[in-house]
């Protein structure tokens, strides 16, 4: 049988002191728990500690807030004129891109063989009318000779037959000639009256007729003409003319090159009169309106100027604006030259406001870091109207506020934030 040792064990009793040490180790645990308790407290209280040369902090302030914008643009012409083709052929370049030009000098003329042809059938159509008005003339005339020449000889059988009866009634008061052969003379007077009275509204309605033909004649010979008038300005248009004074811009065909009708040839850009072309964002578009007030910075030139023209496409999220200059244009403009545009939108008077800064897009725009005694205190905030320099505070903040409108990326979101000097 194999014995255990539990014969060897013994109890062992708590001596007086070493409860007492036990009781002294547990009072000195609880006071660091407290201890660490209360430094855990401060730190959720005040999270970091910030050097005030890294922050930018600036007062809330009471005034007119003015609505503005900066967007960039360029220096465009104002009067830029694309000359098309009129008709089909092959055009002939007699300028190059960038070579300057007169009002008026043909620079492109267009072969165009089917317009000549058109051309020479509507010359050919206006002669064929031409020599048919001058034959339906000729007849005209022969026609109201005609009926003239009738009506005259009806009047003269009228005159005849009354000599007749003048004769027959002296006679018949001689006794010389009976009642029948007076009457008879009598009936053929009344018959030639009458004859010459329709000879005479024949011959009326004769000259009506033979000029209204003329006239009609006349009508399609004018027509053609003006078909033919029209074809000739079209030929003249083929020679393309520089309606400005001006560079030849951008040219859209090669020389000796086939076109068709109203394709473009190339632009003329009149560099006397320049404007500014702006890119608005989309986001801005409720605001613009036709002669918002415009300062712009082109190079080291300063200029005001006015909007003239909203383009009423959105392209990328950008909407095309023109600036037209106010007064008199700066020397010195060159096409394409780079604008930065302040647009004026709107004047707020007597709004509290802060200078901008990070803190509105990193808190977005609901909270802001107010200094007070000596620490940067995270408050709850509403914005409204915004400027490229100031920013309108609604609500959350008063005059006189101290706000750290820059430095606030290490604060991660701190209740408070520790400032030292």
């Amino acid at each position: 049988m194999i014995r255990d040792t539990s014969a060897q064990d013994k109890m062992l009793g708590n001596t007086p002191g070493q409860t007492r040490k036990r009781w002294i180790w547990f009072g000195v645990a609880a006071v660091a728990a407290v201890g660490v308790l209360s430094l855990l407290s401060a730190w959720r209280g005040v999270g970091h500690s910030v050097n005030v040369s890294r922050l930018h902090i600036e007062p809330v302030t009471r005034g007119t807030l003015v609505r503005d914008a900066i967007v960039n643009g360029r220096v465009v012409a104002a009067i830029s004129p694309t000359l098309f083709a009129t008709s089909n052929g092959l055009v002939t370049l007699k300028v190059n891109a960038g070579e300057a030009v007169k009002k008026g000098q043909v620079v492109a003329v267009v072969d165009s063989p089917d317009l000549a042809d058109e051309v020479k059938r509507a010359q050919s159509s206006y002669e064929q009318l031409q020599a048919e008005v001058a034959h339906q003339g000729l007849l005209a005339k022969k026609q109201k000779l005609a009926a003239r020449s009738e009506a005259d000889q009806a009047e003269i059988e009228r005159v005849a037959a009354e000599r007749t009866l003048q004769r027959i009634q002296n006679a018949g008061e001689l006794g010389v000639v009976g009642k029948i052969e007076y009457m008879k003379a009598q009936d053929a007077v009344k018959t030639a009256d009458v004859r010459a009275r329709h000879a005479q509204q024949a011959a009326e309605l004769e000259n009506e007729d033979v000029g209204i033909e003329l006239k009609t004649k006349q009508s399609e010979m004018e027509q053609q003409r003006l078909l033919l008038a029209s074809l000739q300005r079209k030929v003249d248009e083929l020679q393309l003319r520089a309606p400005v004074d001006g560079v030849i811009g951008t040219l859209a065909v090669t020389n000796h090159s086939a076109i068709v009708a109203n394709a473009a040839i190339m632009t003329v850009v009149d560099l006397s009169m320049l404007e500014v072309e702006l890119d608005v964002p989309e986001s801005y578009l409720t605001d613009l309106g036709l002669g918002l007030k415009v300062e712009m910075t082109i190079g080291d030139v300063k200029a005001d100027g006015k909007l003239s023209a909203i383009s009423p496409e959105v392209v990328k999220n950008q909407v095309l604006a023109r600036v037209r200059f106010a007064g008199a244009q700066p020397s010195g403009l060159r096409q394409s030259q780079r604008v930065t545009a302040r647009l004026l939108i709107e004047d707020k008077p007597n709004v509290l406001m802060v200078a901008r800064g990070p803190f509105v897009e990193s808190e977005g725009g609901h909270f802001a870091y107010v200094v007070e005694n000596g620490e940067a205190v995270r408050k709850p905030i509403q914005i409204g109207a915004t400027s490229v320099s100031q920013v309108e505070i609604v609500n959350g903040l008063k005059q006189g506020d101290k706000v750290v409108i820059a430095g606030t990326d290490t604060f991660e979101n701190a209740a408070r934030v520790s400032i030292n000097n």
